[in-house]
């Protein structure tokens, strides 16, 4: 271990200062179980418990009285550094991570707003698979992520939406039962793979991966020209291709979730995940579904795209 990632940190004294997780939680903008992961990984990362848990409510061990001293000088100095940028002119930095499957003019005119109305934000953006997303969120290295997981949503997920997965072809690609079923997917990193993998085996149908694609648009293209068969979130599926198919395994759902760390400015990071909400959450019937409440994290794997 080199680097304790400062949200983190700052999670820990708002939990201290506070006294209580579910106050942390709301002051912070994220639930109570993203509270507890993020105290649970910082735990981890320096070997040893922070809080008593045989003292009632919020009790600080010896080493986490330590901690909590040192990270108040630690965040004291990082504010100082980031007030000095701002000073400067060149304002703060918001990184934001997200899947390229949301990429588009509708996520283009949603950050065009972003930016006309925080003018003071820069904002640099990078699209990769959500299992490397969120490792760079959890280091540090991002401040908001949109990401797909499953069976649950990530615990440090502020708002959730669940979308429903689709087999799609072109209709040129009918569907030979007595033949493996020519597959187009992304590689094993991508959670659509996943899910189609895991519905043919559990059918005991046979198949070949015959074209694996870079990008979403790339794996749209070539099941419109009848290459294979492929899987995608309904609200993705592009006209030229055709929805569900009859002879195929029903696929399990993905959840879609925007992540923030507790380190972004709360005004900003607000301000972003209701346009991000807005723009990449499917409409049905012209109305945006209300965000789902999170739940309590399980003890069960999540899959991650």
């Amino acid at each position: 271990m080199t680097n304790i990632p400062t949200e983190l940190l700052r999670t820990l004294l708002t939990v201290v200062d506070l006294r209580s997780f579910t106050k942390a939680a709301q002051k912070l903008g994220v639930t109570q179980p993203a509270v507890s992961a993020q105290i649970k990984r910082l735990q981890f990362l320096l070997g040893f418990d922070l809080l008593d848990k045989s003292a009632p409510g919020v009790s600080l061990t010896e080493k986490g009285g330590a901690v909590v001293s040192q990270a108040r000088r630690l965040l004291a100095i990082n504010d100082q550094i980031v007030s000095l940028a701002r000073e400067s002119g060149h304002g703060r930095v918001l990184r934001l991570g997200l899947p390229g499957d949301f990429v588009g003019l509708p996520l283009w005119q949603a950050l065009a707003r972003f930016r006309a109305r925080w003018p003071e934000v820069r904002l640099h953006m990078k699209t990769c698979c959500s299992s490397t997303l969120l490792h760079e969120l959890e280091q540090g290295d991002l401040d908001v992520v949109v990401a797909m997981t499953s069976p649950h949503p990530h615990d440090m997920a502020s708002h959730h939406w669940r979308e429903e997965l689709v087999w799609v072809r072109g209709p040129m690609a009918p569907l030979d039962l007595g033949q493996p079923l020519p597959l187009i997917s992304r590689g094993e990193g991508c959670i659509f793979h996943r899910h189609m993998v895991a519905a043919l085996e559990a059918a005991g149908r046979s198949f070949e991966i015959v074209f694996t694609a870079g990008h979403v648009d790339e794996l749209s293209r070539a099941a419109a020209a009848g290459l294979g068969f492929t899987a995608l979130t309904r609200s993705l599926v592009d006209p030229a291709l055709m929805c569900g198919d009859a002879g195929l395994p029903k696929l399990a759902e993905v959840i879609c979730g925007i992540c923030v760390t507790a380190d972004t400015d709360p005004a900003v990071r607000d301000d972003l995940v209701g346009l991000l909400t807005e723009t990449l959450t499917p409409r049905s019937a012209g109305k945006p579904p209300v965000a789902e409440p999170r739940p309590a994290p399980r003890a069960t794997m999540q899959s991650v795209a």
